[in-house]
């Protein structure tokens, strides 16, 4: 079938428009400070002191959110990966209603469950820590992390698993040294999700751990260049821009991971 020829420079048009806001953010980070206000299209007062200052102040906050980040990938894989396996493979009583469940889950919204978490960390001593994040933000990946896998799961040919049980394979044998295995496209990219969600978390970090000193993570170091009077937008862009390093490489790293991972429990043969 021959295309449109007006369809190409459409979409190079919409990709630009998209585009424009990371560039955006990567000239005003390579603009001098007293050049900012003039809005040019490319940075003229070429400046590298934004990232000196991001480099000197932000690198804490950036070490928790690695540490935040791998704190949720790690619990949510550590709940829903045998999770999915029996909502997958072992029938017990009340299965589609926890599935069913999941889902709701993902609609409540996050503003809702911040101050739900606020009330409870607030007793038990959590707020402004580490692991309080760290499972407030798992309470967003892991419901999404459970329907993938089971999706995936729910693919994996009877037959391997009864040729396990049939050599005296146990039920966590089956799990772990058949089901993992074959499923790791699909925890990549459960794990991808919880680490991009974590990472780009806001409302949770200002919530629960704004007091946090230097165990906060990077989107409320950026928070730090915001006042009253005044906003810093070199250093504030320089972060961003930093920020944002981590997660493209993961994306390109995981890239084929993502696309196998996601699609995997979509065709049953």
């Amino acid at each position: 079938m021959r295309r449109a020829p007006w369809k190409t420079p459409v979409a190079v048009v919409l990709t630009a428009v998209m585009l424009f806001p990371i560039y955006w953010m990567v000239n005003v980070s390579l603009t001098n400070r007293a050049s900012i206000r003039r809005g040019d299209l490319i940075p003229i007062d070429f400046t590298l002191d934004h990232y000196g200052v991001v480099l000197s102040q932000q690198l804490p906050y950036l070490a928790t959110s690695v540490l935040i980040g791998i704190g949720t990938v790690l619990l949510t894989l550590a709940i829903a990966t045998p999770a999915a396996f029996g909502l997958a493979k072992l029938s017990f009583p009340g299965g589609r209603t926890l599935s069913f469940i999941l889902i709701v889950a993902q609609m409540v919204p996050a503003v809702v469950m911040s101050l739900g978490f606020y009330s409870i960390y607030n007793r038990i001593g959590l707020l402004n820590t580490v692991p309080g994040l760290i499972l407030a933000d798992s309470t967003i990946a892991v419901p999404f992390a459970v329907m993938l896998l089971t999706a995936f799961m729910a693919g994996i040919p009877r037959e391997l698993i009864e040729a396990a049980e049939i050599d005296g394979a146990s039920t966590w044998r089956v799990f772990s040294a058949i089901v993992v295995p074959i499923s790791r496209n699909s925890m990549i990219t459960a794990s991808l999700f919880a680490f991009l969600w974590s990472w780009s978390d806001f409302l949770f970090a200002s919530t629960l751990n704004r007091e946090g000193g230097l165990l906060r993570p990077i989107t409320m170091g950026i928070y730090n260049y915001i006042g009253a009077q005044n906003q810093e937008w070199g250093p504030m862009m320089a972060t961003a821009v930093v920020a944002s390093i981590p997660a493209a490489v993961l994306l390109v790293v995981a890239q084929k991971y993502v696309s196998a991972g996601v699609t995997a429990g979509a065709v049953k043969d």
